[in-house]
């Protein structure tokens, strides 16, 4: 059977030259890949305690939701601003390049719920602390991350330390 990593398709030079772009649709293409990612992802949180697990747009819908499912767990979404039809909480962040916005329905999380972040990558760091606050804005309380892959050469962990990072991978470049 392949290792997790094998089923990622490295590019080299994109999206421009000396980066390694790491593309998940190799993993999601195929169907023993996307299992063993859901397998690995739900591995490391098999000692965690949440209520819900949070993903974020889009990439955490495509993770989160086939954990949700086995577990038994509620999924709440965490999307681009303008995209959910009720009151919404928000938080910007920034990017390499400018800001973004994500938004989470402001009944999402009930006070004192335990949390689990699931998304497909962590590089700096942003979307994941935009996340923490957005939950715990609501009340709820981040009990982990864990992601397919970590860019741990773009310190995305520092970040967020003080909470519990599970990567089924983890690259060491950027």
């Amino acid at each position: 059977m392949k290792q997790l990593e094998e089923y990622v398709r490295s590019i080299p030079d994109f999206p421009e030259e000396g980066i390694i772009f790491r593309d998940i649709t190799s993993v999601l293409q195929d169907p023993d890949g996307l299992h063993l990612a859901i397998d690995n992802m739900m591995d490391l949180v098999k000692d965690l305690e949440f209520d819900v697990i949070a993903g974020a747009e889009s990439r955490g819908f495509i993770f989160g939701a086939p954990m949700a499912y086995e577990l038994n767990k509620s999924l709440v979404l965490i999307r681009k601003k303008g995209k959910l039809p009720c009151e919404t909480e928000q938080m910007e962040y920034d990017l390499e390049y400018g800001t973004a916005t994500i938004e989470i329905h402001k009944d999402a999380i009930v006070p004192g719920q335990k949390v689990l972040l699931v998304d497909d990558l962590i590089a700096t760091g942003g979307t994941t602390e935009a996340m923490i606050k957005l939950v715990e804005k609501l009340g709820g309380e981040v009990v982990g991350v864990v992601v397919l892959m970590e860019l741990a050469g773009l310190k995305g962990r520092e970040k967020i330390s003080g909470y519990r990072l599970d990567a089924a991978i983890t690259y060491e470049g950027k």
